[in-house]
């Protein structure tokens, strides 16, 4: 009868405990990708001449969701990689070179030359 008692005690904490520590987790989330967004807002949108050095994908979790980056190289050397929308993913080919415009870390065209 003791054993239970000890298990009443136990679950409860241990439930509260992972439930405050998927709330955390969710909670910091939400503000690093808010402070990015707020970040990319505040940015100047630029354009300069690079070269789509790479592409990857990253799928994440059991539904297949799908993330979609490319690096470009500018004329510097610097190279910056992007995350890319899903319908522009295909339209950029790797060697193509043009005129990347972005605004921070926030992909918005390629005009390829």
């Amino acid at each position: 009868m003791a054993m239970f008692g000890i298990i009443d005690f136990i679950f409860p904490i241990m439930f509260l405990g992972v439930f405050g520590l998927v709330i955390g987790v969710l909670i910091s989330t939400l503000v690093k990708n808010a402070k990015s967004e707020r970040k990319n807002d505040a940015s100047p949108r630029l354009t300069s001449a690079a070269t789509v050095v790479t592409k990857r994908t990253h799928v994440r979790g059991d539904h297949a969701h799908t993330t979609y980056f490319a690096t470009f190289q500018f004329e510097s050397g610097d190279r910056l990689e992007l995350q890319i929308p899903r319908d522009r993913f295909g339209y950029l080919v790797e060697g193509d070179s043009g005129k990347l415009h972005f605004q921070g870390t926030r992909f918005l065209d390629f005009e390829r030359q």
